[in-house]
This record gives structure tokens, sequence and C-alpha cells, in this order.
């Protein structure tokens, strides 16, 4: 096959112009340190980085979502131990009470130092993290969780929402709990029923903590109501379910005796008068909210009963109350926090498995998209070789002439 000239250097142009392109698109991915500028460049490759990308990105953002998580629930947890520090001085303070040597101003200055617990315990409760969101105020994040009035009373100003976080394509964190459902419920289970004298009563009895002998009688679920009868040796007394209204038959009283109501056991000393009652309730409906039951606790102790046995046992009654109230809240708040607690270490196991993720996703991103400079800088090295080669060769090519030989 005869080759003319004109062939010969276009072949060779063309050749050399496909080597000095290619190493034009090496170096620049030398200098750029991106393998992958363009589809064109690896369209499989292309397509596999998107979804890396996406998927980083995704990634990226439930990093951010699980350390905002931890957050609000390590300022939740820290604040619940406040509060269960503030219970335990409130309930120290509630027994002390109970001393029978206090006098009136014993007991005043014991209502005073409730009253500051009880202060102390409205501002954990209106505790914020550190975004400024109100950690127990539901959905209502500016807003205060609870007020508190010239009197004393502490009201709910959240709602029943409970905020949560994406943490994962699949998990959702609780990152708080609502003012309701920490200091105003009791939990469902350990929740011990409540006793309860009528603060009108004008006899010496009073009723102390309730003992559930058989756990799984439905009627542990009613309310009763113990009321007394007749006085001296003819006293009696007769349990009437207050939830479905059927009345016991009179039973003789003896101070200190078991009173069995459903599958639960009561005893009451002293002396009750005629017509004086005595309530025994679920916890969950004897009062649960924490502050009213301090309120309860404090008036009783700023009234004087010093010389008036009647007083003396309402005092007391009220007291035992209290007591049991504030055990149930203390149960509640104390698995609040081990909730708490368990949720911050399953977002702290998230991030680990995130980071993992993140890590191996960036890896393989960078393998597709960056370049490997040893590989690509001797890859450059060899094409540019291979052109000066080329250059080389056509010049030595271009010399061989039939004029040329003639003329030599």
């Amino acid at each position: 096959m005869r080759i003319s000239t004109q062939q010969y250097f276009s072949m060779n142009v063309a050749n050399m112009s496909n080597q000095q392109a290619q190493l034009s698109q090496i170096y620049q991915e030398i200098s750029s340190g991106q393998s992958l500028t363009t589809p064109a460049d690896n369209p499989l490759g292309a397509a596999q980085a998107v979804q890396l990308s996406s998927t980083a990105s995704a990634l990226s953002q439930y990093a951010t979502n699980q350390n905002a998580a931890l957050t609000s629930l390590q300022a939740e947890d820290s604040t619940l131990s406040n509060v269960i520090t503030t219970l335990q001085s409130a309930n120290t303070l509630g027994l002390r009470a109970g001393d029978g040597s206090l006098n009136d101003a014993d007991r005043t200055a014991i209502a005073a130092q409730l009253t500051a617990l009880r202060d102390q315990l409205v501002t954990s409760a209106n505790a914020t993290d550190s975004s400024g969101n109100a950690l127990f105020a539901g959905f209502q994040n500016s807003t205060q969780a609870f007020t508190t009035d010239a009197a004393g009373n502490v009201t709910y100003t959240g709602d029943t929402g409970t905020r949560t976080v994406q943490v994962t394509g699949s998990n959702a964190v609780s990152t708080g709990d609502n003012g309701l459902s920490v200091f105003m419920s009791v939990g469902a289970t350990n929740a011990q029923p409540i006793a309860s004298g009528d603060p009108a009563n004008t006899g010496s009895g009073v009723i102390g903590a309730v003992s559930v002998k058989d756990p799984t009688n439905a009627g542990n679920a009613d309310s009763y109501q113990i009321q007394f009868s007749g006085s001296g040796s003819s006293l009696t007394y007769t349990v009437t379910d207050t939830t479905t209204g059927v009345a016991g038959t009179a039973q003789p009283y003896t101070a200190g005796s078991d009173i069995t109501i459903a599958g639960q056991t009561v005893e009451i000393t002293g002396t009750p008068a005629a017509n004086d009652k005595f309530t025994v309730q679920p916890a969950n409906q004897a009062g649960t909210n924490v502050f009213a039951n301090l309120n309860a606790m404090i008036a009783a102790l700023q009234q004087p009963v010093s010389g008036n046995p009647a007083a003396s046992a309402n005092l007391q009654n009220a007291l035992n109350t209290g007591l049991s109230q504030l055990g149930n809240t203390l149960n509640n708040v104390t698995a609040v926090q081990a909730s708490v607690g368990g949720r911050e270490q399953e977002v702290k196991a998230l991030q680990t498995v995130t980071e993992t993720n993140s890590l191996q996703t960036q890896s393989d991103l960078a393998d597709l998209t960056q370049t490997d400079m040893v590989s690509t800088i001797s890859k450059y090295s060899m094409e540019q070789a291979a052109l000066q080669a080329s250059q080389q060769a056509f010049v030595q090519i271009q010399n061989m002439s039939l004029f040329q030989y003639i003329n030599s």
C-alpha cells in the first residue's frame, strides 16, 4: 500500500495531538486532585459518586441531629438529678416534721424550708437546654413550662407533646419529656396507693401507709372510704368502695389492727371520732401534682397543733399522705431519668455507627473521584515519554525523502 506524504503527516499529527490531549487530561487530574470531574470521564463511577454523595450528606445530617439530641438529653439528665436531690431533701424534712418533740415554731420553720425547696423544684422544672429550649414544656420550646401565682399554686403551661429527632434513617429518639409526665404523674408500676385522713376529722385517728398484699386483685384499682361510727368500745368502721358505691359491713375497730381493703391492708392508730373519714386511693387518683402535694404539706405545717390531739392527728395524716405522694413522685422521676439515660446510650451507640459509615462512605467516594497521585504521576511520565518518542520519530522519518537522498 502506498502512503502519500500528506497522509503520513496527517496521521502523525493526529497521533501526537491525541497524545497531547491525553497528557493534558492526566495533568488536569494531578493539578485538581480529582479524577472524576464530568460524567463523561466515567459514567458508571459518576452515578455511584452521586449516590455516595447523597449518602454522605444524609449521614452528616444524622450526625448533627445526634449531637443535638445528646445535648438535650444530657441537659435533662442533669436537671432530673437536681430534681431527685430536691425531692429527697423534701422527704427528709417531711420525716423530721413528724417528730413529736417539735413545737409550732419548729414546724413553721420546716414549712419555710419546704417552700424554698418547692421554688427550687419549679426552677428545675423550667430549665432549658443549651439552645434555650424549655426541657419540660412539650412542643412549646419558648414557653416557660410552669408558672407560680401569689399563693404559691403552680400551673403547667406547656403541652403533652414529646419532641423527637430523626437520628438515623429508621430511628427517631425522644429528646425530652413533658412536665405533666415528670412532675404531675406517677409511674404505671411501683406506685403505692395513697391513704389520707379527712381534714375535718375530730378524733385522734392516724392512718398509716397502705400495704399491697395481692397485686392481682382487681379491686385495688378502686377508691375506698373508711368511715367510723359509735364511740368507745362500740366504735366501728365501714369500708365503702366509692368507685362502685358498694358498702361493706360495719366492723369493730381495734387500734393498730389491719383493715383489709380488696388486696390491700392499712392500719389506723389512735381513737377516731364518730363520722371521721379516711380514704384509700390508687396513686394515680390521689393527687399526682408534686407542687400541690408540697403545698398541702406546707399548709398543714403552718397550722398550730400544740395541745390539740385532733389537730396533731390531722397534721400527721397530712404528712403521711404527703410523704407517700413524694415517694411516688420520686420513683416516677427516677424512672424517667433511667429512660433518659437509656436514650443517651442509644444515641451514643448510633454516633459510633454513623461515624464508621461516614468514614467508609467518604473513603469510597474518594476512591471514585480523587486522584491516585502515585499511579497518575507514573502514567503521566509514561505518556510524556511516549509523546517525546513520537515527536523524535516523526522528526527522523520526515527526513526520509527520495529527493533528500538524491541531493545527498
